[in-house]
This record gives C-alpha cells, structure tokens and sequence, in this order.
C-alpha cells in the first residue's frame, strides 16, 4: 500500500525559509553559469506564481530563500527545481535525481525570527569551512549586496524594504543598518537560537 504523503503546513501570505539540496550534499551549482541559471528559474516562476522573497544565498550545494506568497509554495518549488533540473541534466549529461529530498520548509512567524533566519541565510558564504568571500557583498549569488549597496535595483520579486523594519532601534531601521546587522558578531544566545534552525535541516 502507498502512503500518501503529507501535506505541506503551507500559509498564504507567510513568511517560509525553504531549502533545497543536492543529492547526497552532491554540489549541483558549481560554477557562476549555475547560480545564474537558477536565478533564472527563480525569475521564470514568478511570472507564473507571484511571490516576494526578502532573502537568498545560492550555495555549491544547496540553496535558501526566505519567501512569501499567495499561491501553494509546492508548485512554486515544483516549477523552480524542474526547470534547474532539466537545464542541470542536459548541461552535465546527467541522468537521474539531483536533489536529496523535496524542499525543506519552516515558518517563520516574526519580526525576530525573520531577523535571525536572513542573518543566518546571508552569512552562508563566510561560515564554510574556508570562507568562499572576505566581505558578503562580494558574494553576488545572494541578496546580501542589495542590502549593503545603496545603489541597488532589487528584481521586482525582492523586497529589501521589510527586514530594516524588524531591526532593534540600536542599529536603525535602514538597509544600512541590516548589513551591520548581518555582520555583526553576536553572543551566545543569538547563535543558540540560529542553531535549533540549523538542527531541523541536518
């Protein structure tokens, strides 16, 4: 007997951190063509399904986004990783899956949770074992460099305009502000908290 499976605890209008890896923590964007690939993919499925996303870091192996929409984050996911698969395959002649499992999703209920999780989402770069940048806005895979760069032109699906207001009056509530934030090196009880998140996505 199949069981079927269970059905996303999916929210229209909240805010989800969802993850996605590679088989067997396999790397599947390798290079700059890669990331920038899926970043197409990511564009090419809000023209079908709107949806705004307030933070993302595309790894070598895996990727976050921190996103709401209106319409099931199922088929958002479903369109984004066929379309990266299909590219994937025909690029590296590669048959069978390239992702570990389905996505992992996490609601994320507040203005300090939405602090924390995009602090966590767009330090990815400088917490490897051998940091892949000295600064994070040299990274340009993620949406730390629309925050840092007072110049920038966000895509129309990312909103930059939320996570400065959920900060705490000492930093000040600007982009400025929440790329100090993002750099700032917190003590014990802040990493504690960033950790049970981390825990959920082993």
């Amino acid at each position: 007997m199949t069981i079927p499976r269970q059905r996303r605890n999916w929210r229209p209008g909240a805010y989800f951190h969802v993850v996605m890896r590679g088989n067997n923590r396999a790397n599947i964007y390798n290079d700059s063509q890669d990331k920038y690939h899926l970043m197409r993919c990511i564009e090419d499925a809000h023209t079908r399904y709107p949806f705004t996303i307030v933070a993302f870091c595309i790894m070598s192996n895996h990727f976050h986004i921190l996103m709401k929409s209106e319409e099931d984050l199922s088929k958002i996911m479903k369109l984004i990783n066929r379309r990266y698969s299909d590219y994937y395959s025909k690029r590296y002649r590669h048959v069978g899956r390239i992702y570990q499992r389905r996505y992992y999703s996490k609601l994320v209920s507040n203005p300090a949770a939405l602090l924390i999780v995009s602090r966590y989402i767009h330090r990815n770069p400088i917490e490897t074992r051998i940091p892949m940048v000295d600064d994070l806005k040299d990274y340009p895979y993620s949406s730390f460099p629309l925050y840092s760069n007072p110049y920038s032109e966000p895509q129309s699906y990312i909103d930059i305009s939320l996570l400065p207001l959920c900060l705490p009056v000492t930093f000040g509530k600007t982009t400025a502000g929440y790329s100090s934030y993002c750099l700032w090196k917190f003590g014990k009880e802040e990493n504690e908290e960033m950790s049970e998140w981390m825990m959920e996505m082993q």
